[in-house]
């Protein structure tokens, strides 16, 4: 009667990267891109002739004037008004368009010369989403997307999945909607299913294998991720433990395992279920080897090889393997010397209570965000922490950070998930330094980044062989014909392609790997030429470049971060995570402050040793000296501990996180007992009582 055909139920019906599953709206995305009103319009204080529309302000292109002056005086808008006193009448106009029949004289020439035409006002969403739509440059696709947001699509509501497939259920939920669980509520769930023995052929070996796949994610410590949670959106630790557990699944022995510090992005309490599954891996008769700087994994180690004594130049030998017995005795481990104690990180004896002013958050609710309310005392080093997946990063990065950007743009509006921000007055710049490259290719570097090269460039200019020549710092630039290598355009190597396989790159024959050609070179300061600073590392250039300030001033902060031992043209792409977030804090040291920023930092430690973070916490507690707010979601104990104030998440993870546990000094957090942060705190802060007396 209703004329719907149902085909045969098959396992493709069930996947949104078949066309037989996905839905027909979204193409099994689970969201539309979608202009976004607040995007079009950054700052609301400009009115519509001072270039509130900001995508039509920034082509210069007076076409669009005349268009926004014909469209005031036919509808009557306004146009002196800033655009947040427009009526939402005015405002819709403006962006959806005008009636269809309404049309209006636009005094603009045509191509056929006429001084005007008539036209109907199409609008402004309209307009670019047909640009975006037809345009066939990516250039314009990609400058139209920053204007846009992702929205859940209509037609699924973001389940990805056509109607009939989510008709079909089990325990009276879809896939999608079983998918949309925690692995918690995923594995509870398969638990509760009523399976009769009429069933069991068939359900039993499925049931046993998604409650053996289940328990595999659960044990590593990610209880917290929905099934249906886009890979895109994993940290490196959570993509890096998926992976762990699906090993842990193949049941495979006499296999060699090699990770990669496994304990990035995780709590504590996460840590200790990712210690137990590696030596499950160990005790089903596998090797596992772990490069690491967790105090907890390292103790646990049966066997600890320590390189060092230092980083760069300074390390690469052994310094000391065995036993973390081994390690400690040995007098030349720096590792050895945390591990016993002699070296540590001390807790402040005092605490500060900031310079009076509040970031105040009201009504976060985003992702696991349970109308969230907290307070960020400005002029402090606040931390926030809890379990991974309690919310840290959704707080942090999509909502505090996105809107104190729309603030310091102008915009009083707050980005959606966000109810109130308050005391953003109080900040006059926000600075995120995260761990993303510092540049896509081998032609950045960290003089580059920093600004250091152009000091160098000029330096090199002002020598009397440049002057005599009438070399101009452009002429140092391996970026730009002149001074580089023309064989290798400036890259030092030359890339063979091999089709099939990898290319390979060679040193360039030509320039032996220098970048620049044999004039440029001739030119020396101090003997040195350009290509020999470039090879420099920090350490080396600091006492090189001492009688130039401003090139000792950016010298100077990459050496307190930490970063001595990386060269000055150590190319972008062979830097840690870490590595390059070090770069940019050092950057940012290097430039004069304001006593009034906000510095945002999403796990700085990562791929620290103990020395290392001593260095870091340096750094960032002279940023709050002069006045800043350094604000940081971290899980080190070790910086956690040393912060002014906590605001702590959780209880749990995903569904069971989103809330504030505690918050206040480590001292006040580590008294809650609903606190897991406060459970491994509370030993820490006390032996450092016992030790400070």
């Amino acid at each position: 009667d209703c004329g719907i055909s149902l085909g045969q139920v098959s396992p493709r019906l069930f996947s949104f990267n078949s066309p037989f599953g996905a839905c027909s709206g979204c193409h099994g995305l689970g969201a539309r891109l979608e202009l976004d009103p607040n995007k079009l319009v950054p700052n609301p204080t400009k009115n519509l002739l001072e270039g509130a529309i900001h995508p039509w302000s920034r082509t210069g292109n007076p076409y669009y004037i005349e268009l926004i002056k014909a469209v005031g005086k036919h509808f009557k808008v306004p146009l002196d008004q800033p655009w947040k006193r427009l009526s939402e009448a005015h405002q819709a106009l403006i962006l959806q368009g005008g009636p269809p029949n309404d049309k209006f004289w636009l005094p603009v020439e045509s191509w056929h010369g006429a001084k005007g035409y008539e036209t109907r006002y199409e609008g402004v969403i309209p307009s670019l989403m047909r640009r975006f739509t037809e345009s066939t440059s990516e250039t314009i696709k990609e400058e139209l997307q920053d204007y846009m947001t992702p929205r859940p699509c209509k037609d699924c509501a973001g389940a990805r999945l056509r109607p009939f497939a989510l008709a079909v259920t089990i325990g009276e939920l879809s896939i999608a909607q079983a998918c949309a669980k925690s692995l918690t509520g995923f594995s509870n769930w398969l638990d509760s299913l009523p399976v009769t023995d009429r069933m069991l052929p068939v359900a039993g070996p499925i049931l046993k294998e998604l409650k053996a796949r289940s328990t595999f994610l659960l044990d590593v410590g990610l209880d917290y991720l929905t099934l249906d949670r886009t890979a895109n959106t994993l940290s490196g630790g959570e993509a890096q433990r998926i992976r762990l557990a699906t090993q842990i699944g193949s049941g495979l022995v006499g296999v060699l395992y090699i990770l990669d510090e496994p304990s990035i992005g995780l709590h504590q309490r996460d840590n200790e279920r990712l210690l137990k599954t590696l030596a499950h891996l160990r005790d089903l008769g596998n090797t596992v080897i772990v490069v690491e700087h967790d105090e907890d994994t390292i103790r646990q180690a049966d066997y600890v090889v320590d390189i060092g004594p230092r980083a760069g130049k300074h390390g690469g030998e052994i310094i000391a393997q065995g036993d973390v017995a081994d390690i400690i005795a040995e007098p030349r481990s720096i590792t050895g010397q945390y591990l016993s104690g002699t070296r540590q990180i001390v807790v402040p004896p005092v605490r500060r209570s900031g310079n009076g002013h509040t970031l105040k958050v009201r009504g976060a609710e985003l992702n696991n965000l349970k109308n969230l309310n907290c307070d960020i005392p400005l002029g402090s080093f606040v931390c926030v922490t809890g379990v991974s997946g309690s919310g840290k990063s959704t707080l942090v990065n999509e909502l505090i950070l996105p809107t104190l950007i729309q603030h310091m743009q102008g915009n009083e509006t707050t980005v959606p998930g966000l109810k109130q921000l308050l005391g953003s007055e109080h900040i006059d710049k926000v600075i995120a330094i995260d761990q993303s490259a510092i540049g896509r290719t081998p032609r950045s570097n960290p003089a580059t980044y920093s600004g250091l090269f152009d000091i160098l460039r000029a330096t090199f200019a002002m020598t009397n062989e440049a002057k005599a020549r009438g070399y101009m710092p452009g002429r140092f630039s391996f970026n730009v014909k002149g001074g580089r290598c023309e064989s290798c355009k400036g890259d030092g190597m030359l890339k063979i392609e091999m089709h099939f396989l990898p290319d390979v790159y060679i040193p360039c024959e030509v320039c032996g790997g220098k970048r620049y050609n044999r004039e440029t070179l001739e030119v020396a300061y101090k003997g040195k030429n350009i290509a020999d600073v470039l090879a420099m590392t920090v350490e080396e250039a600091l006492a090189f470049f001492a009688n130039i300030p401003r090139a000792a001033t950016k010298l100077q902060t990459l050496f307190d971060v930490g970063l001595d031992y990386i060269t000055l043209g150590q190319s972008a792409t062979t830097l840690s995570g870490g590595e390059a977030q070090r770069v940019k804090l050092a950057s940012e040291l290097s430039r004069r402050g304001t006593g009034r920023t906000l510095y945002l930092l999403d796990e700085p430690t990562t791929g620290l040793h103990f020395a290392d973070v001593a260095k870091l916490l340096e750094v960032l507690q002279r940023l709050v000296e002069m006045g800043n707010t350094v604000l940081c979601i971290e899980h080190n104990l070790d910086v956690i501990k040393v912060a002014d104030h906590l605001v702590d998440l959780g209880p749990g993870g995903g569904d069971r996180g989103g809330q504030i546990v505690a918050a206040g000094t480590p001292e006040m957090v580590a008294a809650v007992k609903a606190s897991e942060t406060g459970h491994f705190l509370a030993p820490l802060l006390a032996s450092s009582v016992a030790l400070a007396c």
